[in-house]
């Protein structure tokens, strides 16, 4: 039986601090960015993307003061709901429950989160465009599969710190426990892979009628859904640190390898 070819090798460890536990949304979770902008995405789609505590009060000292306020308002709220939905579930708990939490009338919640499910789902997480840039900046020879792939396997393997292990936990328990969050969380995946199959179409020149745009990005995406499932189930086993860093990037480099190989010959830059 012939060996398996041996995918591209992986890059070093991505740049870019870690996206803080459950008070940042879940798809926009995925850690580590890319190296020019835009900004590092967090590795599991979650919560707002203002979730990393330490990181807001520090983004906010130059701010002026109306906007010190109003950023200090929406981290109250986003704790106070992060705090409910660990508690009770993500479907138990009220608006208006969130607000009292946060010492914020119902109106101000919904200034800041016009719909519930954006306190732990982004609508446009960073991952999106990290990943759209991943696919932008590729150098030329290398294919949409391979560049899109080895940008997802090393944010996911970023899961594995020791950081991210207590947000993905809290995060799969409140996505797990909602069907609506489950719902919005594949509506926000299928938005990402309409975007990337968009950028695909674009860049090819492929007609409307053409299935390859659609078929490379649906495969980058479920790659990338399959290694943030697969990191809940083992976060939620108990398994962190090194040992679920290495468990996502064998996974994440059989799935390269059968992107890479699979598509190897699509939309290569010239």
């Amino acid at each position: 039986m012939p060996e398996t070819p041996t995918p591209t090798p992986m890059p070093g460890p991505m740049p870019g601090p870690m996206p803080g536990p459950l008070p940042a949304p879940v798809i926009r979770a995925v850690p580590g960015a890319p190296a020019a902008p835009p900004p590092a995405p967090a590795a599991d789609p979650g919560r707002p993307a203002d979730g990393n505590r330490s990181g807001r009060r520090r983004e906010r000292r130059g701010s002026g003061v109306r906007e010190r306020r109003r950023l200090e308002t929406r981290d109250r709220i986003v704790d106070a709901a992060a705090e409910l939905f660990a508690e009770r579930g993500f479907d138990a708990v009220s608006v208006v429950e969130i607000a009292q939490r946060a010492g914020v009338v119902e109106k101000t919640v919904f200034n800041h989160f016009p719909v519930k499910e954006g306190l732990v789902l982004s609508a446009d997480p960073p991952m999106r465009s990290a990943l759209l840039h991943a696919v932008a900046t590729r150098p030329a020879g290398e294919s949409v599969a391979a560049a899109a792939g080895t940008f997802l396997v090393r944010a996911m393997t970023m899961l594995g710190s020791p950081e991210a292990a207590e947000g993905v936990a809290e995060m799969a328990r409140v996505v797990r426990g909602s069907r609506t969050l489950q719902a919005r969380e594949r509506e926000i995946l299928g938005e990402i892979t309409a975007a990337l199959a968009a950028q695909i179409r674009e860049e090819t020149g492929a007609g409307d009628g053409a299935v390859e745009p659609d078929l490379t990005a649906a495969a980058v995406t479920a790659l990338y859904g399959r290694l943030l499932e697969l990191a809940r189930d083992r976060v939620l086993a108990g398994v962190t640190g090194p040992a679920l860093a290495d468990e996502l990037r064998t996974a994440g480099r059989r799935g390269l390898s059968l992107l890479q190989f699979g598509l190897a010959g699509y939309a290569k830059r010239r």
